[in-house]
């Protein structure tokens, strides 16, 4: 019986993993790759949205700089090898989305800044995922989250982003929102080839309860794709 029930708990545990890590299909901005982060909304408002994430597995890395733009293709380059076969079992792991930089907001513009960048790892890969073959990178499980999200288009830029975020910070201000605010997360949803209908979002992680009393707590459109 004992036996049965770990088998149980541990099957479920795999379950929950993969659930996180969904179709494409089911989110209409996620075009590029097979296999997105997957969300439950919680509710909406004209100045956000609030999504509820499950907990998944990302590989990552570290990279300091004074400018995103640099930070981010060193970085981005390191975790590429890892997913063409610069790993420990020289597999192949698919791409997925949204590529997750952790930004320092409490960063000067004269000093050197942290970027944590992170690739999803696909569902096949949630449990036993290749253990890194570059010190640099690690895999790190990102535990379940509330986010406050805005969403943007055009090209993710230091400017872009710091100005979606601040205008971000400055609504959830307004309503008395409790929310991290030594970071933010930039998540982009496309390849640097594409060059028209880019999503790009700014999430700050929710402290306590998600603030929405002011939205109409309505469902999100979660068909391809917004």
């Amino acid at each position: 019986m004992m036996m049965f029930l770990a088998g149980l708990v541990g099957f479920l545990l795999v379950l929950t993993a993969e659930a996180r890590v969904g179709n494409s299909s089911e989110l209409a901005f996620c075009t590029e790759t097979e296999q997105c982060l997957v969300f439950d909304p919680v509710c909406k408002t004209p100045q956000y949205e609030v999504r509820h994430y499950g907990s998944a597995k990302w590989v990552t890395t570290d990279e300091t700089h004074y400018i995103m733009e640099f930070a981010s293709m060193r970085a981005f380059r390191r975790l590429f090898k890892y997913i063409t076969g610069d790993n420990v079992e020289g597999k192949k792991i698919e791409m997925t989305a949204p590529v997750l930089m952790k930004m320092p907001d409490d960063k000067r513009f004269w000093q050197a800044g942290v970027y944590k960048m992170g690739f999803l790892l696909p569902a096949e890969h949630q449990q036993n995922p290749p253990n890194p073959t570059d010190d640099s990178v690690s895999i790190v499980t990102l535990p379940a989250m509330k986010v406050y999200v805005k969403t943007y288009g055009g090209w993710m830029t230091s400017y872009s982003d710091k100005s979606n975020a601040n205008s971000l910070s400055s609504a959830l201000d307004l309503v008395g929102a409790k929310y991290k605010k030594d970071f933010h997360y930039a998540a982009g949803y496309n390849s640097p080839m594409t060059w028209f209908k880019r999503h790009n979002e700014v999430w700050y992680v929710v402290e306590d309860e998600p603030e929405c009393s002011s939205s109409s707590e309505e469902d999100m459109d979660m068909s391809p794709f917004a």
